[in-house]
């Protein structure tokens, strides 16, 4: 486990890791269906039945930010640990996962992007979410095997978590304060979701002609700034390295908040 090595490395508890990743996985699916019921209620989800067929597609990203995240915090309320540190140790994880979710997106059909004429265009079969999109739109006749070609946004988005991880590790032994690599995944993500959700045909118009991914893309950036800003008025140190001092023969390591 990526979060498990980097953690083991800068002395925090590994198994608190795979308890945490536990956690996380449970609130962020919770969250990220919670949060497509909660966008979709009346079209796509329109029973209570439909809120469980998970299988049939259906979760959102920032929803399992926003429930990840809760459970996150409530897993260091139960089980206290350093906070940055630990922020700093999960977040490139976070980017292996967006790309390997974006790819499960692209075997599902889900968050399409809008048609194009591009050599690398995709169609996808009958009955998946752009068919039937393509269908309800007339641009394709419903006796079509495939729907029309579109921009393979869940391949743009897969490889734009590969790009972070390789940005968030080259800069993870550089960082000059704990908390720095998660400030630079919430500065740098939003700017690259924001700009792909203009490919995806998936989602309407939410808010100021922005989708509702952009305006939640925005709120992070601004967050990610903030924080950002704020690790910058802190004094330079990292945990790891106070976490090493017994070893030196200093008497006590210092925590990290």
């Amino acid at each position: 486990n990526l979060a498990a090595w980097r953690a083991r490395r800068e002395g925090l508890d590994p198994e608190q890791v795979y308890d945490l990743a536990l956690w996380v996985f449970i609130g962020g699916l919770l969250g990220a269906r919670g949060f497509y019921v909660w966008q979709y209620w009346g079209t796509r989800i329109k029973s209570l039945l439909d809120v469980f067929e998970i299988w049939e597609g259906g979760i959102v990203f920032y929803g399992s930010v926003l429930g990840g995240t809760a459970a996150f915090f409530l897993y260091r309320w139960l089980r206290p640990f350093p906070l940055r540190p630990m922020l700093d140790a999960v977040a490139p994880s976070i980017t292996l996962g967006i790309a390997l979710g974006r790819l499960g997106c692209f075997l599902n059909g889900c968050c399409y992007g809008d048609r194009c004429g591009l050599p690398w265009a995709v169609r996808f079969p009958r009955l998946s979410p752009p068919w039937y999109d393509h269908v309800r739109h007339g641009l394709i006749p419903e006796s079509a095997a495939y729907s029309d070609w579109v921009h393979p946004t869940q391949l743009y988005s897969a490889i734009d978590g590969l790009v972070l991880l390789l940005l968030l590790s080259a800069y993870y032994p550089l960082r000059r304060r704990d908390g720095e690599v998660m400030a630079l995944l919430m500065v740098t993500y939003p700017i690259t979701r924001f700009l792909i959700e203009y490919l995806r045909s998936d989602e309407g118009v939410f808010f100021a002609g922005m989708t509702i991914s952009q305006v939640i893309s925005v709120a992070m950036f601004l967050c990610g700034l903030v924080y950002w800003v704020w690790l910058l008025r802190l004094p330079p140190g990292r945990y790891a390295d106070t976490a090493r001092e017994p070893a030196k023969g200093s008497t006590i390591a210092a925590g990290v908040a």
